[in-house]
């Protein structure tokens, strides 16, 4: 969970989720109007979109704003359709990474990310470079108050997941992207309550960053994570809790 989680990481303590609340909702809508235009509206039955709708919930997203949404994608609104891009490339100190993007413009944004990569340190690669160094993974987290973790240990490995990481203030249960559903619905039934979940793309290797590298890459993820047609990306990077002290 390196690079994501580290991010993650460094953006609770730094606030940034609050501050970006309503950049955060208008990538959800893109994502979930996709979703809906792509599998239908139902999430019952759409299971990428129960999980775009699982995340807004975790965000506070309002239920008009999801259901609005929905109808977008379906045709039930006007609205514009996006593209999903993924693209490759480099970041300080020879990261790799992966960067999911919903566009309405591919030239602007290609642009806005090769500047985003070349401004801190990297450069933006071709389809395959960096592609192989990961793997699709789905991640269920639990807040750890109240928690029984042991129970949830024991479920979770139960339902079929692959491995358990206990944190700070957080359990995260993580499967194999085709166990993702049945691993969730197994826990939640089983009475955990899910805070978040995500699929994620997992590196098979990381690179430590350290001094103006680690600086670079968490300006790197700021500035993408500033641009509406990214949705997510994923970086093989690690930086030691000592170095991300500075940053907060």
């Amino acid at each position: 969970m390196s690079g994501h989680s580290k991010w993650s990481t460094i953006k609770r303590k730094k606030g940034v989720a609050d501050v970006k609340r309503g950049k955060i909702f208008t990538k959800l809508i893109r994502e979930i109007a996709t979703a809906a235009r792509i599998g239908g509206g139902d999430p019952e039955s759409n299971p990428r979109l129960r999980l775009v709708v699982d995340k807004a919930k975790a965000a506070n997203m309002p239920k008009d704003n999801i259901q609005r949404a929905i109808l977008k994608g379906i045709g039930g609104g006007e609205g514009e359709s996006y593209d999903e891009i993924v693209y490759e490339g480099y970041g300080p100190g020879g990261t790799a990474i992966l960067i999911e993007a919903l566009t309405d413009n591919k030239n602007r944004t290609v642009s806005d990310v090769r500047h985003a990569l070349t401004k801190n340190g990297g450069n933006l690669g071709a389809s395959g470079c960096v592609a192989y160094l990961f793997q699709k993974r789905g991640v269920l987290q639990f807040a750890i108050e109240g928690l029984d973790s042991d129970a949830l240990m024991e479920a979770a490995m139960e339902a079929g997941a692959e491995d358990i990481l206990e944190g700070q203030d957080s359990v995260d249960v993580v499967t194999a992207a085709l166990d993702f559903d049945s691993v969730r619905d197994n826990l939640e039934a089983a009475g955990f309550v899910l805070a978040e979940s995500s699929i994620t793309m997992e590196p098979s290797t990381t690179v430590e960053l350290v001094g103006k590298d680690a600086e670079k890459m968490i300006r790197l993820a700021e500035t993408l994570e500033d641009l509406d047609d990214v949705q997510n990306f994923f970086a093989n990077f690690d930086i030691s809790e000592e170095e991300m002290e500075r940053f907060v």
